[in-house]
């Protein structure tokens, strides 16, 4: 998959896998399989099956000791397993007899992926044997990684603020529009301006000769800003609004909240606002109406536009980002480094060239961060972007889930 991708982006070294990536997946398929579906261990006329149990229950080693291939007491053996993990974490385990089994005394957490070290002891002679069983494990170059736009950084605290998204529009403030009308009845014998034009405030726009007296009298601008309208030509009686007049820095981004988002809102909360072509601003909410709409039961929200540059302009499609809540978490990772593996939610740890999963267990969710309540420790080195390249990998070295 990374070298399809980076044969996509141009020419580059072809990805080389370590042989840990592939090793594994051939290890697993050709190892030999006892009764109960475990991996058979021999020494001699010694065997021992070693099974993971974790149906209906928290996964804990299961061994069955054979000799000459028929069940041997389980009371006769001592074993000891060390299972060394990506990262040299070294888990132990002891075993005492259960019935026809050997019962491990600890839960093998996930993932299921490590280097086994099995000690046993016999009637006086002692036996040993080692293995790898990894699953979601894999090897990839520092050079293909960097082409591929893999980066890595450490599980840690983060600030997790809950946001509620809101769609909006952009609009003039009732500040930032002006109509002009005639003062009185009267047949309109000049104007100034066409649609498009600057205009200052008590800048002459219209002259007007009144009906009654037939005096003229003029009408300035009573804001600055641009004529958006003209809606009437020299010789016409004015009976309705002569220009529109639209201040472009005055705007407002009205949003609709449904009941259960806006109960969530007060004026003063912070908001960002977004346009479509990823321009954004830091704002405020202004108000609420107290009304809600009755067809479609929303609530109108209003924030100040400030718009210095000109970018916004009046009916622009927004979104808004209110943050109703900010909690320090001692640990998250971001949310886009999640990934699926087999039934879990994943982030792939980093350990120099090599990479595996880590089951999550997870807690609040942002768009940027997501809690983290196990499955990775603090200060461990996870991928953060481009994690779908990894577990790609993965999933084509075949690293599976048996023992």
């Amino acid at each position: 998959m990374i070298a399809l991708v980076l044969a996509a982006c141009g020419e580059g070294e072809t990805p080389k896998r370590a042989s840990a990536a592939e090793k594994p997946a051939a290890a697993q398929a050709e190892y030999e399989k006892g009764p109960h579906g475990g991996r058979l261990l021999r020494s001699g006329d010694l065997s021992l099956e070693v099974t993971i149990a974790e149906d209906g229950q928290e996964p804990e080693f299961h061994l069955y000791p054979f000799l000459d291939n028929r069940p041997l007491d389980p009371g006769q053996m001592q074993v000891t397993m060390k299972l060394t993990r990506l990262g040299d974490r070294i888990d132990t385990f002891r075993f005492k007899p259960d019935g026809d089994v050997l019962r491990g005394d600890g839960i093998v957490k996930e993932p299921h992926s490590f280097d086994v070290s099995v000690e046993a002891t016999y009637q006086g002679k002692s036996h040993s044997w080692t293995y790898a069983s990894y699953e979601g494990r894999t090897s990839i170059a520092a050079s293909s990684a960097q082409q591929g736009g893999v980066k890595a950084e450490p599980a840690g605290p983060a600030i997790i603020r809950e946001v509620i998204d809101l769609s909006g529009r952009v609009m003039l403030q009732p500040l930032g529009r002006a109509e002009v009308r005639a003062w009185y009845p009267g047949r309109i014998i000049e104007l100034s301006k066409t649609i498009g034009q600057p205009v200052r405030q008590g800048e002459v726009l219209v002259r007007i000769e009144a009906s009654d007296t037939l005096r003229t009298y003029q009408i300035t601008a009573p804001i600055s800003g641009t004529i958006t309208e003209r809606n009437a030509n020299v010789g016409d009686v004015a009976t309705q609004a002569i220009y529109v007049i639209s201040d472009s820095s005055k705007l407002q981004a009205a949003f609709f909240a449904f009941p259960r988002d806006a109960e969530r809102l007060r004026p003063g909360q912070p908001i960002e606002i977004k346009g479509l072509t990823g321009q954004t601003v830091q704002s405020t909410i202004q108000m609420l109406l107290p009304s809600t709409d009755l067809a479609t039961q929303t609530t109108s929200i209003y924030a100040e536009l400030p718009n210095p540059d000109g970018i916004w302009r009046p009916g622009m499609i927004v979104e808004g980002l209110v943050t109703v809540a900010a909690n320090e978490v001692p640990l998250a990772v971001r949310t886009r480094a999640l990934q699926r593996f087999r039934d879990f939610t994943v982030v792939y740890a980093k350990v120099g060239d090599t990479y595996e999963v880590r089951m999550l267990e997870l807690g609040r969710r942002t768009p940027e961060w997501v809690e983290v309540l196990g499955g990775i420790d603090p200060g461990e080195v996870y991928v953060s972007d481009n994690a779908f390249l990894i577990r790609a990998d993965v999933e084509k070295s075949g690293a599976s889930h048996d023992h």
